[in-house]
């Protein structure tokens, strides 16, 4: 996985081959074919290991027992720095492009990436409104709006071609992206 991850960041989608990736990874063209069987599938099963991951750290994140707005507003404000440090790094542009050029790879970067990391975020949601943490009656519309904060046109931004943003304004942007969605969700409960 790494090495096609390397081969569509160095190359993008449109130089991408299996021969390439053989190459980078010491395999044979026939073993990536025998296990993948087309360039797309290669790239969908790169996209699947990254949600992978992306999951897997998004779960630890978010596993922390908030018991304050403090609380809250640390792990929210570490989960959109990860996510935008994520969209807006050269394998995950790569991966966003290259999806754009398949109608089944788009499916698939949305059911890997978004359709899953979403109901993860929003159980989080659920629980700081049941815990009278955060009012947050529809986790659902929460995370869309959260997400909207955190991403705005960053992402597109930077498939477009800006320059990624650098840690400082990441850090900067999600603790503001944070504060704002904390104030816009304040329980007068708690």
């Amino acid at each position: 996985m790494v090495a096609a991850r390397d081969e569509l960041v160095e190359r993008d989608a449109a130089g991408l081959t299996m021969e390439g990736v053989a190459r980078r990874a010491g395999a044979s063209k026939e073993t990536l074919y025998a296990w993948f069987g087309t360039r797309d599938d290669l790239i969908g099963a790169v996209i699947e290991a990254t949600a992978d991951d992306s999951a897997q750290r998004v779960e630890a994140a978010l596993a922390a027992d908030a018991t304050t707005v403090d609380d809250a507003r640390d792990t929210l404000a570490n989960y959109a720095e990860s996510l935008l440090r994520l969209l807006t790094s050269e394998p995950s542009v790569s991966l966003n492009r290259a999806a754009m050029t398949s109608a089944a790879l788009s499916d698939r970067l949305l059911q890997s990436g978004r359709q899953r990391i979403g109901p993860v975020v929003e159980r989080y949601l659920a629980h700081l409104d049941k815990h009278r943490i955060l009012r947050v009656p529809d986790p659902g519309e929460a995370y869309r709006t959260f997400f909207g904060l955190v991403v705005r046109d960053t992402q597109i931004r930077v498939l477009l071609g800006d320059r990624p943003p650098v840690a400082d304004e990441i850090r900067d942007h999600a603790e503001r992206a944070v504060d704002t969605f904390v104030a816009l969700h304040v329980s007068p409960r708690g």
